[in-house]
């Protein structure tokens, strides 16, 4: 008998080691496959349906169909190319002068936040990603409440916009 107890104990650990393995593996091995879908970085980001060109053309229509402008441009993917490095990059500034000025009229430290940067990138895997940091993030510092019901309202609006380009 005594070998027998043995032997199913034996065979209980293995199974017990066995089951342990594989939720470990489906613990950490699927979360770890799910987060490296989602592109890294600070802020929201959002896969989009289209390419880099597509994706920004689409936004600076999506920006003036909502009432704002794209008040700046800044083209890294070709600054970078100066130095040798091909990357697809481009970032737009966005924002609204109406919003603007009830900002600036609050807090004129506001500029460092709005116009609001969004990023329109290929990242590794040759995926368009848009990004942006929510301007609530940068400008709840400013300890102001009407700021930040602004900033709430940005959030939503920004969130609603490049939600439109997402897959």
């Amino acid at each position: 008998m005594k070998g027998t107890e043995t032997q199913m104990l034996s065979n209980t650990h293995k199974t017990g080691i066995v089951v342990f393995s594989l939720i470990f593996a489906g613990v950490f091995g699927f979360a770890g496959a799910a987060s490296a879908a989602q592109p890294a970085g600070p802020g929201v980001q959002i896969i989009a349906k289209g390419s880099v060109d597509e994706t920004v053309s689409q936004l600076t229509k999506m920006v003036a169909d909502g009432g704002m402008m794209v008040m700046g441009e800044l083209h890294q993917g070709k600054v970078l190319a100066m130095t040798g490095l091909k990357v697809q990059s481009e970032t737009l500034f966005v924002g609204s002068p109406t919003v603007g000025k009830k900002l600036f009229s609050a807090q004129p430290g506001a500029g460092l936040v709005v116009p609001v940067r969004i990023n329109i990138y290929a990242d590794a895997q040759g995926r368009t990603v848009v990004s942006y940091i929510p301007p609530s993030q940068q400008l709840s510092e400013f300890g102001d409440e009407m700021v930040d019901q602004v900033a709430k309202m940005l959030d939503a609006n920004l969130a609603k916009l490049t939600g439109m380009l997402g897959k």
